[in-house]
């Protein structure tokens, strides 16, 4: 799927909506999550947000789903994360819509025009910006599959973002789109994902560090694609996922604490 390389414009944000305070789906009581609501151009969007115990200010992430869309396997992994002490804000690419079969992902996916899903991500980022709570230089970006796409195409068209991570997501090719990234960047692959060849995974990693970029590259060697998600029966590896997971939490701890 071609996306788009121009930066788009942040947009203004409606004021924040929030549902009264549910436990987490991560399960973790040292986190609050809530339903929020927020502009994209002329349209209201909804997202997953998950807040850290404490006062702040925090760091924050966006996070953004595979094919099958914002399901409980993403509301877990927000959580996750924010129990690291991040903000995350689990965003919804297909507007309240998921994937019951991978004809349905494959349909919905299709389905995400270019120019919404870059708007989507540019309030996202604007939404966390604008929080009191949000440390506003300390933004980042993760995504698996469709989203780890998403993730680095978020740090191509927003500058502002600080640091992000691709889970076996689509890679930039354009040397011009790559050359203007300015976030830290972090992969995580599968030497058996058929969609990804490994030798293209290490020619974009190649042309980042040729052009001085911050990018560290992962491949895992009996890994295929979305090994990280527990309900992909087929292709799940804890251990690799366990590893990776860690080397999320340290990436973003690096650049953020």
């Amino acid at each position: 799927m071609r996306r788009s390389r121009v930066n788009i414009p942040v947009v203004l944000m409606m004021a924040l909506t929030l549902s009264a305070p549910a436990p987490s789906v991560a399960g973790d009581a040292n986190i609050t999550s809530s339903t929020v609501s927020y502009l994209s151009g002329k349209d209201t969007v909804s997202a997953y947000l998950c807040v850290p115990e404490g006062t702040g200010p925090f760091p924050a992430v966006m996070v953004i789903h595979e094919w099958w869309g914002l399901n409980d396997w993403v509301r877990q992994s927000a959580g996750r994360l924010s129990a690291e002490g991040y903000i995350t804000l689990a965003i919804d690419l297909y507007r309240g819509r998921a994937a019951g079969s991978s004809e349905e992902a494959h349909e919905l996916m299709r389905g995400v025009p270019e120019d919404r899903a870059a708007r989507d991500l540019s309030s996202a980022f604007a939404y966390l910006r604008g929080m009191k709570s949000v440390i506003p230089g300390k933004i980042g970006s993760v995504g698996w599959c469709m989203g780890g796409g998403y993730s680095l195409e978020a740090a191509v068209t927003i500058p502002e973002l600080s640091a992000t991570v691709i889970c076996y997501g689509r890679l930039v090719t354009d040397s011009a789109a790559i050359a203007g990234i300015r976030a830290s960047m972090l992969g995580i692959f599968g030497a058996r994902d058929r969609g990804i060849p490994e030798a293209s995974v290490r020619d974009f990693e190649k042309s980042g560090r040729e052009m001085g970029k911050d990018i560290n590259v992962t491949i895992y060697p009996r890994a295929g694609h979305a090994f990280m998600n527990p309900g992909n029966t087929d292709g799940y590896r804890k251990e690799d996922a366990e590893d990776a997971w860690g080397r999320i939490v340290a990436f973003f701890g690096k650049r953020f604490k």
